[in-house]
């Protein structure tokens, strides 16, 4: 609980906390602040390192529930008098997968969790972010601007969050709010640990990729990374400091938001492939499911 003598406090809220990942290295540097820090999880028991923190809140939270977001909402304001500073929208998940061969129901999980949650979270807590004039973080990231082989429903759910992002940014501004998108590259996270299978059906045009796919979703991706400590010091000291816009933290990020803006697009994605199993891709016939076939 929020002590009496801890009033004046500034206050945050972060989604996604579990051990091992950005949100709960964000909770601790809030921490470190001298924030009060509300950690919330779908598993609270997964926040279990938290808990021994002063000034430190874990919630059970998960963003694709309208009642267990509502319940959050009910206790922050119970323990801050209806005020928030910071809300940071962290919350993620992770689908490789060529987009032929994904499950469209999977592919939408993956936007109910990255792009409708984070809405659903900033739309619930904004009464409290607009009492204080405090600021929105959403955590978009590098694939949002990057067409990665394998990752179409990933990186199109983080496009849609940084679009979603620049925009509310430009809505909260004449009611005092921050917004600041985080265009976040390689940290080490536990981010594909619950990465869904990556197998391919035995009828895939891309069989003789399945090797860098698989790799990719276990988490070759951030097999060259900052650590999430590193960069939850560096993102708080930036939100802290009123940034606002698009934030670019974590390894590869300067470099991504350089190649992005001064070199074609083409320059980037000759890049991108290396390494994906595109060049061992070759056209053949492609078995037509047999719901299609008349008999």
């Amino acid at each position: 609980m929020v002590r009496v003598e801890d009033k004046r406090r500034q206050t945050v809220l972060i989604t996604g906390c579990s051990a091992g990942g950005i949100g709960s290295a964000l909770a601790e540097a809030f921490h470190k602040r001298n924030l009060h820090v509300f950690a919330t999880s779908r598993s609270p028991s997964k926040m279990s390192h938290l808990e021994n923190l002063p000034n430190m809140t874990l919630l059970e939270l998960d963003v694709t529930s309208a009642s267990s977001i509502a319940s959050a909402v009910v206790t922050v304001m119970a323990e801050t008098g209806g005020k928030l500073d910071y809300l940071i929208n962290n919350s993620g998940q992770a689908l490789v997968r060529p987009a032929l061969d994904t499950d469209l129901e999977q592919a939408k999980g993956i936007f109910d969790v990255n792009l409708w949650g984070m809405a659903a979270v900033t739309q619930a807590f904004a009464p409290l972010v607009i009492a204080a004039k405090g600021t929105i973080v959403n955590n978009s990231g590098l694939l949002a601007v990057m067409n990665m082989p394998w990752n179409a429903f990933h990186a199109a759910s983080k496009a849609a969050v940084k679009t979603y992002s620049e925009t509310l940014r430009l809505e909260m501004a004449p009611l005092g709010v921050k917004v600041v998108t985080l265009m976040t590259g390689a940290v080490g996270t536990r981010l594909f640990a619950n990465c869904a299978d990556s197998e391919l059906p035995v009828d895939s045009l891309y069989t003789s990729a399945s090797k860098e796919i698989d790799d990719m979703a276990a988490g070759s991706l951030l097999a060259n990374h900052v650590t999430a400590s590193v960069y939850a010091k560096r993102v708080v000291n930036d939100v802290m400091k009123g940034a606002s816009g698009m934030v670019w933290r974590g390894k590869f990020a300067t470099t991504d938001w350089f190649l992005g803006t001064f070199f074609p697009a083409w320059f980037t994605e000759w890049g991108l492939k290396n390494g994906s199993g595109l060049s061992k891709i070759s056209t053949r016939p492609r078995r037509v499911p047999e719901e299609y076939i008349e008999h």
